[in-house]
Protein backbone atom coordinates (compact mmCIF):
# COMPACT_ATOMS: atom_id res chain seq x y z
CA UNK A 1 0.00 0.00 0.00
CA UNK A 2 2.80 2.42 0.93
CA UNK A 3 4.89 1.60 -2.15
CA UNK A 4 1.94 2.17 -4.47
CA UNK A 5 1.17 5.43 -2.68
CA UNK A 6 4.74 6.65 -3.17
CA UNK A 7 4.53 5.83 -6.89
CA UNK A 8 1.27 7.74 -7.22
CA UNK A 9 2.67 10.67 -5.25
CA UNK A 10 5.79 10.79 -7.43
CA UNK A 11 3.76 10.55 -10.61
CA UNK A 12 0.93 12.98 -9.85
CA UNK A 13 2.03 15.02 -6.85
CA UNK A 14 2.48 18.67 -7.70
CA UNK A 15 0.26 18.53 -10.77
CA UNK A 16 -2.69 20.15 -8.99
CA UNK A 17 -3.53 21.44 -5.53
CA UNK A 18 -6.63 19.24 -5.63
CA UNK A 19 -4.58 16.10 -6.26
CA UNK A 20 -1.95 17.10 -3.69
CA UNK A 21 -4.65 17.56 -1.05
CA UNK A 22 -6.20 14.20 -1.96
CA UNK A 23 -2.85 12.45 -1.63
CA UNK A 24 -2.11 14.12 1.71
CA UNK A 25 -5.38 12.90 3.20
CA UNK A 26 -4.79 9.43 1.75
CA UNK A 27 -1.38 9.31 3.39
CA UNK A 28 -2.96 9.91 6.80
CA UNK A 29 -5.33 6.98 6.29
CA UNK A 30 -2.47 4.71 5.24
CA UNK A 31 -0.39 5.67 8.27
CA UNK A 32 -3.29 5.04 10.66
CA UNK A 33 -4.11 1.74 8.97
CA UNK A 34 -0.49 0.58 9.19
CA UNK A 35 -0.39 1.52 12.87
CA UNK A 36 -3.42 -0.69 13.51
CA UNK A 37 -2.24 -3.52 11.31
CA UNK A 38 1.22 -3.59 12.89
CA UNK A 39 -0.32 -4.94 16.07
CA UNK A 40 -2.00 -7.83 14.24
CA UNK A 41 -1.10 -10.88 14.96
CA UNK A 42 2.28 -10.99 16.66
CA UNK A 43 4.77 -12.80 14.44
CA UNK A 44 6.65 -14.44 17.35
CA UNK A 45 3.46 -16.03 18.64
CA UNK A 46 0.97 -16.35 15.76
CA UNK A 47 -1.85 -17.31 18.10
CA UNK A 48 -1.49 -14.12 20.13
CA UNK A 49 -3.07 -10.98 18.77
CA UNK A 50 -2.31 -7.54 20.09
CA UNK A 51 -5.60 -5.71 19.99
CA UNK A 52 -5.57 -1.99 19.31
CA UNK A 53 -6.51 0.51 21.95
CA UNK A 54 -9.93 2.11 21.64
CA UNK A 55 -8.26 5.46 20.96
CA UNK A 56 -6.17 4.06 18.07
CA UNK A 57 -9.28 2.47 16.57
CA UNK A 58 -11.24 5.69 16.97
CA UNK A 59 -8.41 7.66 15.37
CA UNK A 60 -8.27 5.35 12.34
CA UNK A 61 -12.05 5.35 11.97
CA UNK A 62 -12.17 9.15 12.16
CA UNK A 63 -9.42 9.52 9.53
CA UNK A 64 -11.18 7.01 7.29
CA UNK A 65 -14.51 8.84 7.57
CA UNK A 66 -12.76 12.16 6.93
CA UNK A 67 -11.04 10.69 3.87
CA UNK A 68 -14.28 9.30 2.47
CA UNK A 69 -16.13 12.55 3.17
CA UNK A 70 -13.45 14.66 1.54
CA UNK A 71 -13.45 12.43 -1.51
CA UNK A 72 -17.19 12.67 -1.95
CA UNK A 73 -17.62 16.31 -1.08
CA UNK A 74 -14.59 18.55 -0.86
CA UNK A 75 -12.35 16.96 -3.52
CA UNK A 76 -15.20 16.32 -5.95
CA UNK A 77 -16.32 19.95 -5.52
CA UNK A 78 -12.75 21.23 -5.99
CA UNK A 79 -12.42 19.23 -9.22
CA UNK A 80 -15.81 20.42 -10.47
CA UNK A 81 -14.85 24.05 -9.78
CA UNK A 82 -11.59 23.62 -11.70
CA UNK A 83 -13.44 21.98 -14.58
CA UNK A 84 -16.05 24.74 -14.70
CA UNK A 85 -13.25 27.30 -14.91
CA UNK A 86 -11.74 25.53 -17.93
CA UNK A 87 -14.96 24.40 -19.61
CA UNK A 88 -14.16 20.69 -19.12
CA UNK A 89 -16.90 18.14 -18.41
CA UNK A 90 -16.53 14.72 -16.85
CA UNK A 91 -16.22 11.87 -19.35
CA UNK A 92 -17.93 8.48 -19.10
CA UNK A 93 -14.58 7.03 -18.02
CA UNK A 94 -14.33 9.54 -15.16
CA UNK A 95 -17.93 8.91 -14.10
CA UNK A 96 -17.39 5.12 -14.14
CA UNK A 97 -14.24 5.42 -12.03
CA UNK A 98 -16.09 7.61 -9.53
CA UNK A 99 -18.93 5.07 -9.45
CA UNK A 100 -16.47 2.29 -8.54
CA UNK A 101 -15.11 4.42 -5.72
CA UNK A 102 -18.62 4.99 -4.38
CA UNK A 103 -19.13 1.21 -4.18
CA UNK A 104 -16.31 0.96 -1.61
CA UNK A 105 -17.83 3.57 0.67
CA UNK A 106 -20.51 1.52 2.41
CA UNK A 107 -18.27 -1.37 3.56
CA UNK A 108 -15.71 1.13 4.86
CA UNK A 109 -18.37 3.05 6.75
CA UNK A 110 -19.72 -0.24 8.13
CA UNK A 111 -16.26 -0.88 9.62
CA UNK A 112 -16.19 2.57 11.19
CA UNK A 113 -19.70 2.12 12.57
CA UNK A 114 -18.64 -1.16 14.17
CA UNK A 115 -15.32 -0.03 15.63
CA UNK A 116 -15.36 3.75 16.16
CA UNK A 117 -16.86 3.55 19.63
CA UNK A 118 -15.41 0.33 21.02
CA UNK A 119 -14.20 0.24 24.59
CA UNK A 120 -11.46 -1.80 26.19
CA UNK A 121 -14.11 -4.23 27.43
CA UNK A 122 -15.63 -4.92 24.00
CA UNK A 123 -14.85 -8.23 22.40
CA UNK A 124 -13.01 -7.87 19.12
CA UNK A 125 -13.31 -11.46 17.93
CA UNK A 126 -13.67 -10.59 14.26
CA UNK A 127 -11.31 -7.60 14.29
CA UNK A 128 -8.45 -9.36 12.45
CA UNK A 129 -10.64 -10.44 9.55
CA UNK A 130 -12.50 -7.10 9.49
CA UNK A 131 -9.25 -5.13 9.40
CA UNK A 132 -7.87 -7.37 6.66
CA UNK A 133 -11.01 -6.86 4.58
CA UNK A 134 -10.84 -3.09 5.10
CA UNK A 135 -7.23 -3.18 3.92
CA UNK A 136 -8.29 -4.96 0.74
CA UNK A 137 -11.14 -2.51 0.15
CA UNK A 138 -8.88 0.49 0.76
CA UNK A 139 -6.31 -0.88 -1.69
CA UNK A 140 -9.00 -1.44 -4.32
CA UNK A 141 -10.34 2.07 -3.72
CA UNK A 142 -6.87 3.60 -4.01
CA UNK A 143 -6.29 1.75 -7.28
CA UNK A 144 -9.45 3.22 -8.81
CA UNK A 145 -8.67 6.61 -7.28
CA UNK A 146 -5.25 6.49 -8.93
CA UNK A 147 -6.93 6.01 -12.28
CA UNK A 148 -9.29 8.87 -11.49
CA UNK A 149 -6.34 11.04 -10.41
CA UNK A 150 -4.68 10.33 -13.75
CA UNK A 151 -7.83 11.30 -15.64
CA UNK A 152 -8.29 14.44 -13.54
CA UNK A 153 -4.65 15.48 -13.89
CA UNK A 154 -4.83 15.03 -17.64
CA UNK A 155 -8.09 16.99 -17.83
CA UNK A 156 -6.72 19.85 -15.76
CA UNK A 157 -3.43 19.97 -17.68
CA UNK A 158 -4.99 20.55 -21.10
CA UNK A 159 -8.02 22.82 -21.28
CA UNK A 160 -10.77 21.73 -23.72
CA UNK A 161 -10.13 22.80 -27.28
CA UNK A 162 -6.40 23.30 -26.70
Amino acid sequence: MLNKFKQTQEQWGGSSEVIDHWLETRQLVIVKYCQLASGQPCSAQPTVTTLPTPSSLQSFCQHLVDYISEGHFKIYDMVMDKWKATGFEATDEINQAYGKIVLTTEPLLDFTDKYASVTQDDGLESFDSDLSLVGEIIEARFEVEDELIKLIAESLAVPPGA
